[in-house]
């Protein structure tokens, strides 16, 4: 009796599906004749039936492959959808990338646009396809490192086959068309498209709450701000007091320690925890992170007090850049402070909170789930810092926040060390 192994099947070229998890596989995709760039395509209905099923479906396209199923995907939708429903249809193609992704493509496709737009220039969309579009899309990446069996059977160094050629023109059409509909292309995603995405955070939709009222405490009773920053106070010395413990060690940047654990409240994005050592007593730090941002972030737009509660307790408001295209980050947090907590320790804890005084202007609200800082002294005028971070920066997928927001708390903290002069005993010898 023949037995059949599990196997990846191919519908058009560069999207695969594989067997479920159930053992169950969908059924086998017809396969349509050679389109115009000698690539196997299905018509156009069949083509956004699939792009729909992969944008519902928890899919999601391996870093690797990301620019062979881009490129792919857009051909498809040049050759066989009709001209309506290609902007949807390139899309759903961009939405399914992996956020870091889609980031970098969204940043170059603006600036390519920016380039082809201008007067004093002469490179139009399709002179800068034609020149990146082999290396944005990674064309004939095996060829070139020799691994193809076309370029393996080649003698003396032939010239390329039509195949080569038809896919280079493809490839050329597909970047040129995505310079010129940029900003539509990115603008204008469907809100129900992203919705429909199980690979998008949006899903989760983590909402600040109200300051009266403000959510529960660590046994899950409701709790006003007062007893709920208390609550955050007292889990931080906790914490601290816990060590490493459930935590697993990542690599950070220099001089840093950062490390990770899974928090079972329902939200997927990790806690992270990110240790360093500052040139300052404890009281410093905590003046820097307070009251003195603009030294230390760059990217800080504006940053005020909205109301000051009581001692040591404020609403604060503060909006971050981002490189363009990309929207600003908006943050409206409540916060309190403590420089006599144990032993000449300063804590801060801090979680996003709505107020009616601080309406959405432009970008996006971010949402800070956890912030608590810990400053301990270390002896000899330094001390030693640690943060405690989760938060929903908007537009982004758990995967994202797995592997790059933890680096960039390590980033932050790091840039706030910086901040300070390093105190060093190597100097010219003096004679007393």
């Amino acid at each position: 009796m023949e037995t059949s192994s599990p196997r990846r099947r191919r519908g058009y070229r560069g999207a695969s599906v594989r067997q479920h998890g159930n053992g169950k596989s969908s059924s086998p995709r017809p396969r349509c004749g050679s389109g115009e760039f000698g690539v196997n395509l299905k018509p156009a209905e069949m083509f956004l039936k699939e792009m729909e099923f992969m944008v519902q479906k928890p899919y999601r396209v391996r870093y690797h492959s990301a620019s062979y199923h881009l490129f792919y995907s857009v051909i498809a939708t040049l050759q066989f959808v009709p001209e309506c429903q290609r902007l949807q249809a390139v899309q759903a193609a961009v939405v399914i990338l992996p956020d870091e992704n889609r980031e970098v493509l969204q940043t170059l496709l603006y600036f390519l646009s920016d380039i082809a737009s201008a007067q004093e220039n002469q490179m139009t969309a399709d002179s800068l396809a034609v020149c990146l579009a082999p290396s944005i899309l990674h064309l004939n990446s095996s060829k070139r490192d020799g691994t193809s069996p076309r370029m393996i059977s080649r003698k003396g160094g032939a010239k390329p086959d039509h195949k080569d050629l038809s896919e280079n023109m493809a490839a050329t059409q597909c970047l040129s068309h995505m310079i010129t509909e940029c900003k539509k292309l990115f603008q204008q995603i469907p809100h129900e498209m992203m919705l429909q995405s199980r690979n998008s955070y949006v899903a989760a939709d983590a909402q600040p709450l109200p300051l009266h009222g403000f959510g529960v405490n660590a046994r899950g009773e409701r709790v006003d701000y007062r007893a709920y920053l208390d609550d955050n106070v007292q889990c931080l010395i906790r914490e601290a007091a816990e060590k490493s413990k459930g935590w697993h060690s990542a690599h950070g940047p220099e001089t840093t320690e950062l490390a990770y654990r899974k928090v079972g409240d329902g939200h997927p994005i990790r806690l992270w925890r990110v240790s360093v050592e500052m040139e300052a007593p404890p009281p410093v730090v905590l003046q820097r992170v307070l009251r003195e941002r603009h030294l230390w972030d760059e990217d800080l737009l504006h940053s005020r007090v909205i109301e000051s509660l009581e001692n040591n307790t404020e609403v604060f408001h503060y909006i971050t850049d981002s490189m363009a295209p990309h929207p600003r980050r908006d943050f409206v947090v409540l916060r309190r402070w403590c420089t006599d907590a144990l032993r000449g320790v300063c804590i801060l804890v801090s979680s996003s909170v709505d107020h009616d005084n601080v309406p959405l202007e432009a970008g996006l609200r971010a949402v800070l789930l956890t912030s608590r800082v810990l400053i301990e002294p270390c002896g000899m005028g330094r001390s030693r810092l640690t943060h405690y971070c989760r938060a929903d920066l908007r537009g982004r997928s758990p995967d994202w926040y797995n592997k790059v927001f933890g680096h960039l708390c390590a980033a932050e903290v790091a840039r706030i060390r910086a901040s300070f002069p390093v105190l060093s005993a190597k100097g010219p010898e003096t004679k007393i």
